[in-house]
């Protein structure tokens, strides 16, 4: 009724995705101001049936409670969503719509939301879908919630579908070039071979399996490489899916490029990482490499996108009112 702006914020792991950050001024028409809604308050598991696959949460519940209930019963989120030290909670990770390096493999977090319950704009409380796979006629408005960054409301609870774990892991490394790792990554990908994951950073390139002890061990033969100890594979993965890898951690402006997987490296004079069999390309562009025009640009040419994940505290000048997604 005031006619002020509103940010919706959980454990704030992901404020960084934010513009303007929350607290800032708000847009224009709201008198300047944001006032905060704290999320966090609803939480905990409303249901959980292993037998189904399907658990219900609130959403200011952290994911770290949610891993620790499906581990119980050997299942997991397959997308594979960064936790953040643990605190990142369930709606914002629907919110943000960010998930990890099984993504090309099992599916996004849109993929796996059965229903939800959102609270709207003139304070209704809605509810969408429900907790199977075939309960919707009309728009799925469940899925449309994956990355609206709380643009259509705040969600309040979501029922999630979850899998059994693997029953075994097992990741292979190999020295590649940038370009090799691709075109490898693509053959792979077209074979029935278990890989759940792909990765490719200075001339190393990560192939995780999962799957069966059969279907791993006859994978294995076929792509062949060095097998990483099961502790170093575990920690790598992890610091890709937490975006804690020191390739994160810099004082330049964070890219994230959405490309056709098979597209060949893009030179753009700045260090990348490479996920998702090449359709996910991090760079991080040093001050006077590669402007934001450029990169932009590369990415269009080639049928793809490329959006701004994380601006560094200094804003270098070239990135002051440049927009942020593409």
């Amino acid at each position: 009724a005031a006619r002020r702006a509103l940010s919706l914020a959980g454990a704030g792991t992901k404020a960084f995705l934010q513009t303007p950050p929350a607290g800032g001024t708000g847009p224009a028409g709201s008198g300047g101001e944001v006032d905060v809604l704290d999320c966090a308050q609803t939480r905990g598991i409303v249901s959980y049936e292993p037998s189904e696959l399907v658990i219900t949460v609130r959403a200011g519940t952290p994911l770290a409670e949610v891993d620790a209930a499906l581990a119980e019963h050997r299942q997991y989120l397959p997308f594979e969503p960064p936790r953040f030290d643990g605190r990142a909670t369930v709606g914002g990770m629907v919110a943000a719509g960010l998930s990890g390096p099984r993504r090309a493999s099992a599916g996004a977090v849109r993929d796996y939301l059965l229903g939800t319950v959102l609270v709207d704009g003139r304070n209704r409380l809605l509810r969408f879908g429900g907790e199977v796979m075939k309960n919707v006629a009309g728009y799925d408005v469940s899925r449309l919630l994956a990355g609206s960054h709380g643009w259509l409301g705040v969600i309040a609870e979501v029922s999630l579908k979850v899998l059994p774990t693997p029953e075994v892991e097992v990741t292979l490394a190999q020295s590649l070039d940038a370009g090799q790792a691709i075109r490898r990554f693509n053959q792979w990908g077209g074979q029935p071979l278990p890989i759940s994951a792909t990765s490719w950073f200075a001339g190393r390139a990560h192939v995780r399996l999962s799957g069966s002890e059969a279907s791993v061990a006859d994978a294995i033969g076929r792509i062949g490489g060095d097998r990483l100890d099961e502790a170093v594979a575990a920690t790598w993965w992890a610091d890709l899916r937490e975006q804690r890898h020191p390739f994160f951690d810099r004082q330049w402006p964070l890219w994230r490029l959405s490309l056709p997987a098979v597209t060949a490296p893009l030179e753009l004079g700045a260090p990348q990482l490479i996920e998702w069999g090449g359709a996910l390309r991090w760079c991080a562009p040093p001050a006077g490499k590669a402007s934001p025009e450029r990169i932009r640009a590369a990415a269009t040419e080639v049928g793809g996108t490329a959006s701004i994940h994380q601006l560094p505290a200094t804003l270098p000048q070239p990135y002051v009112d440049f927009p942020r997604t593409h």
